[in-house]
């Protein structure tokens, strides 16, 4: 996507552009806006549709109400763009709600930024980096463990942001988009007009050893260097600590503190490095391979270095959480058709919990 617009349409004078993000010297000329508004009208039963100007760009458009007045959300893609990793509706009509009663205040400007990087950032592709996203930000770490605890209000969540952690401002329909994307919860309207959030996948970090033993170079030392790797990774999983936590704290930091901690490790997972090319990954930053190296992550030997323990995020049903979901109910914090609706949610129809099913390893 290369360009988020906001229209408002008059019925006396027709389109009124307002914004747009990234700031650009002219907008898109109004017949466009035009023919949007004309699409819409005729395809009421659309509420986002799909138009190609003859021009360079696709261009998908949603319309919104807001205080009397109709407004476009107008998207711009290249003609190469892939279409069917476009944002889904729902989440866009979310999005847009957001951002047009934004419009006349002091926080517009920040608004459509957040938007434009939230719907640029969109995919359905499940990848390692959108998962590594979760972490990372201290805000949805937060979100994922008060979700541990079971089903929650919206208010009650963002009371909770709030009071017990400090997020005094923030827009939480936005931040539980990548929730919703990836399939960790789903929003639903409960009895009495209450919008709460169910948890139904949780994520986390396994630790496992390489797929295969690494390619040193052919020399008089490759055979030498390969008794040593596999004594070294048979000391390491000998003397291993199971990590008791739904995460490993330390691959965690490790991930989080540095983007380029990640790409090593992928690096690894394909071939042996030198030393110096590990360092060209990690930017030259000679203290946090050390880092890395101390932590018996990774085996380093005449100047090679290979892995020894990898990583792989998990997506999984938070069984746990059942006990959690008994614990609130006892004490009121929730309705019983809260309660069973959680438990439908993470037990489906089955008598039987499949565990071949309960999972994924991204």
């Amino acid at each position: 996507m290369e360009r988020v617009i906001v229209v408002r349409w008059s019925v006396n004078t027709g389109p009124e552009p307002i914004i747009q993000y990234p700031p650009a010297e002219k907008f898109p000329p109004n017949d466009l806006f035009v023919k949007l508004w004309t699409i819409h009208e005729l395809n009421k039963e659309r509420s986002m549709l799909e138009f190609v100007p003859e021009g360079d760009h696709w261009y998908i458009s949603v319309t919104q109400q807001y205080s009397g007045e109709l407004y476009l959300l107008v998207l711009a893609y290249s003609q190469n763009a892939d279409l069917e990793n476009i944002i889904d509706f729902d989440i866009l009509s979310n999005i847009a709600g957001d951002l047009i009663e934004s419009i006349n205040t002091n926080r517009i400007t920040r608004a459509i930024s957040e938007t434009f990087n939230t719907i640029k950032d969109y995919s359905k592709i499940i990848s390692e980096k959108n998962f590594i996203i979760y972490f990372q930000d201290k805000i949805k770490i937060t979100i994922l463990q008060i979700l541990r605890n079971g089903v929650i209000s919206k208010t009650e969540l963002v009371r909770i942001l709030k009071d017990n952690y400090g997020f005094s401002t923030l827009n939480i329909d936005l931040l539980l988009t990548s929730f919703i994307r990836d399939d960790l919860i789903i929003r639903k309207a409960m009895p009495g007009s209450k919008e709460c959030y169910f948890l139904i996948k949780d994520i986390s970090i396994i630790q496992l050893p390489p797929k295969r033993l690494p390619q040193f170079p052919e020399d008089d030392y490759k055979s030498e260097n390969i008794k040593a790797y596999k004594d070294k990774i048979k000391s390491y999983y000998n003397n291993m600590t199971i990590v008791p936590n739904i995460e490993n704290k330390i691959m965690i930091n490790l991930l989080v503190s540095n983007s380029e901690v990640y790409f090593l490790f992928k690096s690894l997972r394909k071939k042996t490095l030198s030393v110096h090319d590990c360092l060209v990954i990690l930017n030259n930053n000679e203290d946090l391979f050390y880092d890395i190296l101390d932590t018996g992550f990774i085996y380093e030997n005449k100047g090679y270095v290979a892995l020894i323990l990898d990583f792989r995020f998990v997506k999984f049903k938070p069984f746990y959480i059942i006990k959690n979901l008994s614990t609130k109910y006892k004490k009121n914090e929730i309705s019983l058709n809260e309660f069973i609706t959680h438990l439908k949610l993470i037990l489906g129809t089955s008598e039987k919990i499949n565990l071949s099913t309960s999972y994924q390893i991204i």
